[in-house]
């Protein structure tokens, strides 16, 4: 795991350490090759139980193919993989049942309606109860907006209703753990609006949800927790806000003297400089506080400050970038080295 990666729950004292939050997924050490091509790469990566876990990565990071290890619908060439506290694949039989995915877009017959696809869907769940499949059936489309097209064959549908379809499929009873992969994939703006708040309902009622995505945008409004892979390992995890805020320990402080505050802060060995508004102080060797008591002090006004905050954007074009400059020093070494000899 990255020296970035942030672990959610209580500081650890010197003398007992916090207990470790409940898990709703767990890899360990987790590894996939197909054939000489390696997939993923010693991913250990954890699922806080009740948060929205964002999945992040650059195409062929490795997104899906652990997901996938996750579900038991690829058998790791290492590693171990745990769902709802279960070993995977082992258990899939006991642990599925309470988890609903959509990986890699949804497959339905095409001759058939909405409707009458999930039906069929519904007529396997072993936790629906017989004959609740229809209920079930309208309550899922409703909660996916595909009511109206219910009834429309399958293959007249739009990439977007596939998507809502498949949402559905996996909503059709309740879950412990969703797992969506590219939810928004062929969504217009109003159902990437829809599956948000489908992701916020189901965090408000306790379920958790791992999201993989290519949209940075959805996943800073929606998720609490993010994991960022890269050449199939994980190069950060941890809470949204704490990896937002390590990457910029600054305050910014708005006020009308602006070059007046610098003044008093550098005086008071306060690194600071100019910004739009008014100030920015650099907080690797202070606080906030003494930041705005020093400024008080000194009678200058303070209208407003805040905690500087990295986009997830910025954040994912570092962390991806410092990733990509760690694999290539090996490389650069051994050419090096083979240039000497040679």
């Amino acid at each position: 795991m990255s020296s970035l990666a942030v672990q959610s729950g209580a500081a650890i004292s010197d003398e007992v350490a916090a207990p470790r939050p409940a898990l709703a997924a767990r890899t360990t050490g987790l590894r996939k090759v197909y054939r000489s091509a390696v997939a993923v790469d010693g991913v250990d990566m954890e699922v806080p139980e009740g948060a929205v876990v964002g999945m992040l990565g650059p195409n062929g990071s490795g997104k899906t193919t652990t997901i996938r290890m996750l579900l038991g619908l690829v058998r790791p060439t290492e590693g171990e993989v745990e769902l709802l506290g279960r070993p995977m694949p082992g258990a899939a039989a006991e642990t599925l049942p309470h988890v609903g995915a959509l990986v890699e877009g949804p497959g339905f017959h095409p001759f058939l309606s909405g409707n009458d696809n999930l039906l069929r869907l519904a007529a396997a769940e072993p936790l629906l109860a017989a004959g609740a499949a229809p209920k079930a059936v309208r309550e899922a489309v409703a909660r996916v907006g595909l009511a109206d097209a219910a009834h429309r064959k399958y293959r007249g549908y739009s990439l977007g209703m596939k998507q809502r379809l498949g949402l559905a499929a996996a909503l059709l009873v309740p879950r412990k753990l969703v797992v969506l992969d590219e939810p928004t994939n062929g969504l217009d703006p109003a159902g990437t609006r829809e599956i948000r708040r489908v992701i916020a309902d189901l965090h408000e009622r306790g379920v958790t949800v791992l999201v993989s995505s290519h949209l940075l945008a959805e996943v800073e409004a929606t998720c609490s927790h993010v994991v960022v892979l890269n050449k199939g390992t994980v190069v950060a995890q941890g809470e949204l806000d704490e990896l937002l805020d390590s990457g910029s320990p600054a305050l910014l402080v708005s006020t009308p003297d602006a070059a007046q505050a610098v003044d008093h802060l550098r005086d008071n060995r306060i690194p600071a400089r100019l910004a739009p508004g008014g100030v920015r102080a650099d907080l690797s060797a202070t606080t906030q506080p003494e930041v705005i008591a020093t400024l008080v002090r000194a009678g200058v006004p303070v209208y407003e400050a805040h905690r500087e905050r990295t986009g997830l954007e910025d954040l994912f074009a570092r962390l991806t970038q410092e990733s990509d400059d760690a694999s290539a020093l090996p490389r650069l070494e051994n050419e090096l080295v083979n240039e000497v000899v040679s």
